[in-house]
């Protein structure tokens, strides 16, 4: 953290970070509904919609990461807040060396226990996307745009204002990664885990590198393997 950076304090910037979050989820979710002619009561039928969660990613994330570089804006240099710097080749190397190790892990894993890798919602969301032609937009999304809106928010925003000293450092770690899987109600307890485990990792890979830009990277890459598992479980 650079001296010119003064942060929100620990309570703003846990109300500040999900005010910026309820307010893209809420104007992408007024969007989706008025598209899918249903009411905010009758939503929850739209959980498996590829269509609907490509819009809501799409449509929410911009709207978060704006706020939350506004916010951001207000204490310093926003990159910097928000620690939206380039990482380093090794750092770059060494990251994405990690997250494949951990794939393998959790796949190995899961096998062990005779889970499918694949959940009924990635599934779900694929098949109903591609029927409809959104397919490369729900790539688009899952990809690029999740990985995007929740790393600015838990490895940049929230991070950057719950780290003042070395000794918070495992705290805020574990504190972002538990928010970060409990955002995942999309799936069952076991794999909310693995997202916990996942963001423990992303965590660390931000505090010892100094960058959010290589978390949205590793996280990228987590998303692309689970679309290129959900791919092949379904035409291999």
């Amino acid at each position: 953290m650079t001296a010119t950076v003064q942060p929100w304090g620990r309570l703003s910037t846990l109300a500040l970070g999900i005010a910026a979050m309820l307010a893209g989820q809420l104007a992408a979710l007024i969007v989706v509904l008025s598209i899918f002619d249903m009411t905010v009561t009758s939503h929850a039928t739209l959980n498996g919609d590829g269509v609907a969660v490509t819009l809501l990613i799409l449509i929410s994330t911009p709207i978060q990461v704006g706020l939350l570089m506004l916010l951001a804006s207000r204490r310093g240099n926003p990159l910097d807040y928000l620690a939206l710097i380039v990482p380093k080749r090794g750092d770059v190397v060494f990251g994405t060396l990690s997250i494949i190790a951990l794939i393998i892990v959790a796949n190995a894993v899961s096998w062990l226990l005779g889970r499918d890798l694949v959940t009924p919602f990635q599934t779900d969301i694929y098949r109903t996307a591609d029927a409809a032609g959104w397919l490369p937009l729900l790539w688009l999304a899952v990809v690029v745009g999740a990985p995007v809106g929740e790393e600015v928010l838990f490895r940049g925003f929230l991070f950057r204002g719950w780290l003042r000293s070395p000794r918070d450092i495992w705290a805020v770690i574990a504190i972002t990664a538990g928010l970060f899987a409990l955002m995942h109600v999309q799936y069952d307890w076991f794999v909310i885990g693995q997202v916990f485990v996942f963001g423990l990792l992303l965590g660390w890979m931000r505090w010892a590198t100094g960058s959010t830009l290589l978390t949205i990277l590793l996280h990228a890459l987590i998303n692309f393997e689970g679309m290129l598992e959900t791919w092949i479980s379904l035409h291999g």
